[in-house]
C-alpha cells in the first residue's frame, strides 16, 4: 500500500491514465443514461447547454447573496424607522452607518452560509483530467463558483485574519496551526493542503487546476510545514512543496513540480536556486 502522503498523487496519475485516451474534441459521451445524454448535448450545443447549466447556479448564488443581506436589511429598516422624524442630517448619518454595518454583517454571514451550501450540495471537486465540456467538471465548477462569491465581494477585507482561515477551512482546505494566508487569490480550496507555520505572501495565487492542450486537469496541491510562498508567486495544480522550502516572490511553480524540503526556488518558471 502506498504511503498516505503519496496517495492523492497516485490517484491523480491513475485518473490521468484512465482518461488520457479521451478525445478532447469528441462529440459523444463515455457516460450512459441521462449523464451521457447531457454530456453529448453539452459538447454538440455548447453555448445553449452552458446557459441552461449556468442558470440554476445564478439562481442559487442570488439566493445566497440575498440571505446574507438580511441582517443588514433588518438593521437598516429598524434604525431608519426610529429616525424618521429626525433632522435630515441625522437621517443621512444613520443611513450611512446602517449601510456600512449591513455590508460587514453581509460578509460575515457569507463566510458561514457559502461553506454550508457547499457542504449540502456536495460541491467537492475530484481529481480529473478531461475535456472542459464534461459532466465530471461540474462539482469543480460549483465549488469555485461558491468560493468566488466570497472572494470577490468580501474576502479581501478579512485577509489576513483568523476569519479568512476559518472560511478556507470550512470550504475543505487543510491548514496547519500557525499558518498565515495573506492572499484571497485561491481556487479549489478543498484540494489544497498546508502544513504548520506556512506563510503565503500577499497576492500569491494558489490553484489546484490548470488547462493544457484543451484539457482541464484538476490535481491537489500539497504544501509542507514552515514553507514560505513569496509575494505574488503562483503555485499551480499537482505541485508538492516540501518542509521549510521557499518560493521567491513573483515566481511561477508549474504543474506537477515537486520542490524538495529546504530548497529555494524562483523564476518563471520556477527552478532551484539553492
Amino acid at each position: 500500500m502506498a504511503a498516505p502522503k503519496h496517495k492523492k498523487r497516485q490517484i491523480f496519475l491513475q485518473a490521468r491514465a484512465r482518461q488520457k485516451r479521451i478525445d478532447v474534441d469528441a462529440q459523444t459521451s463515455t457516460h450512459s443514461g441521462l449523464l451521457g445524454f447531457y454530456e453529448t448535448a453539452f459538447r454538440r450545443f455548447k453555448t445553449v447547454v452552458y446557459l441552461i447549466t449556468i442558470l440554476p447556479i445564478y439562481i442559487l448564488s442570488s439566493g445566497i447573496l440575498g440571505i446574507a443581506l438580511v441582517p443588514g436589511v433588518i438593521i437598516f429598516r429598524h434604525f431608519t424607522a426610529l429616525t424618521a422624524n429626525s433632522h435630515w442630517l441625522i437621517q443621512d448619518l444613520v443611513i450611512g452607518v446602517c449601510i456600512a454595518t449591513g455590508y460587514i454583517l453581509y460578509g460575515i454571514s457569507l463566510v458561514i452560509i457559502v461553506p454550508f451550501i457547499n457542504f449540502v450540495i456536495r460541491a467537492k471537486p475530484k481529481i480529473f483530467r478531461g475535456p472542459y465540456y464534461s459532466v465530471d467538471f461540474l462539482q469543480w465548477y460549483m465549488h469555485n463558483a461558491l468560493t468566488y462569491l466570497v472572494r470577490y465581494t468580501f474576502l479581501e477585507l478579512i485577509t489576513p485574519t483568523p476569519f479568512n482561515l476559518l472560511f478556507f477551512r470550512l470550504m475543505g482546505m487543510k491548514i496547519g496551526d500557525g499558518t498565515q494566508i495573506n492572499t484571497s487569490n485561491i481556487s479549489d480550496p478543498s484540494l489544497i493542503e498546508m502544513g504548520r507555520n506556512v506563510t503565503i505572501g500577499g497576492s500569491a495565487t494558489l490553484c489546484a487546476h490548470y488547462g493544457q492542450e484543451g484539457y482541464l486537469i484538476i490535481a491537489p496541491v500539497k504544501i509542507g510545514d514552515k514553507v514560505t510562498i513569496g509575494l505574488k508567486a503562483s503555485v499551480l495544480g499537482g505541485v508538492t512543496i516540501g518542509d521549510s522550502a521557499r518560493v521567491m516572490p513573483h515566481s511561477v511553480v508549474l504543474p506537477k513540480t515537486v520542490i524538495p524540503p529546504g530548497e529555494h526556488w524562483g523564476g518563471v518558471p520556477a527552478v532551484k536556486l539553492r
